[in-house]
């Protein structure tokens, strides 16, 4: 910003694997990055902040249920008090379950769509609040596969997907205009971390051969879509090893 505040950056959804790796890429670029999840997982937060703070970047964590509107709205308002202007605010929770439809209750499906949908709304919506004014930032939202087709067992993932995707072209289509840059990511395959280590055998030997995602990798894309200059925006990007089928 023109008066030298520090930008700060708000991963909502900051978990192993993606979150983290984004988290490490926006403060290695000198923004401020506030770490949210929900309260159970602060020490993890915690922890990541430290690791960031411990190699000269600036990391805050926060145990914030997205689902709470009073709970965003203030996270919102802290940030911009308290540590800097929001330059970039990123939705990364996932939400990803899987039942048949048969045994999908309503309680699953209304709790997929807090997650995957509400959640990110709230986000949004607050996150545009205070980028307006300014004429400038970035909003991403993490999608899925399941945000332009539906498979079998997906019906509550991929309903709350879909509600995202299409909110990000609404919110696209009117803070564009205002100059804030709103995208929507594809991330289709296997993430390498913690989960796909503990669940696939062959895991290290894709990775090696770079046929599962790796995070870095698709933070990098992030913070490409976040430097994009206002000529050549990108909404919607899709992301996927090169052997990952469409």
């Amino acid at each position: 910003m023109a008066d030298g505040t520090k930008q700060s950056c708000l991963i909502m959804g900051a978990g192993v694997g993606l979150g983290s790796s984004l988290a490490r890429s926006f403060a290695a670029e000198g923004l401020a990055v506030c770490l949210s999840r929900r309260e159970r997982n602060l020490p993890e937060l915690e922890a990541l902040a430290a690791e960031i703070e411990s190699t000269g970047g600036e990391a805050h964590a926060f145990g914030v249920d997205a689902r709470d509107e009073d709970a965003v709205i203030a996270l919102i308002n802290q940030i911009e008090r308290d540590i800097g202007p929001l330059e970039i605010v990123v939705f990364n929770i996932g939400a990803n379950v899987r039942f048949p439809i048969r045994d999908t209750t309503t309680r699953v499906y209304r709790k997929v769509w807090e997650m995957a949908a509400f959640a990110g709304f709230l986000t949004g919506r607050e996150a545009a609040r205070v980028m307006v004014p300014r004429g400038q930032g970035t909003i991403i939202f993490t999608g899925a596969t399941a945000s332009v087709r539906g498979s079998a067992g997906f019906s509550a993932f991929a309903s709350a997907k879909h509600a995202l995707r299409a909110l990000a072209q609404s919110m696209a289509r009117e803070l564009g205009p205002e100059g804030v840059h709103v995208a929507h990511t594809i991330v289709d395959g296997l993430m390498d971390g913690k989960f796909a280590r503990e669940n696939f055998a062959d895991v290290a030997e894709r990775a090696e051969q770079g046929k599962i995602l790796a995070p870095d990798d698709v933070a990098a894309a992030y913070v490409n879509l976040w430097k994009q200059p206002r000529s050549a925006w990108t909404h919607e990007l899709d992301l996927r090893p090169w052997t990952e089928s469409f």
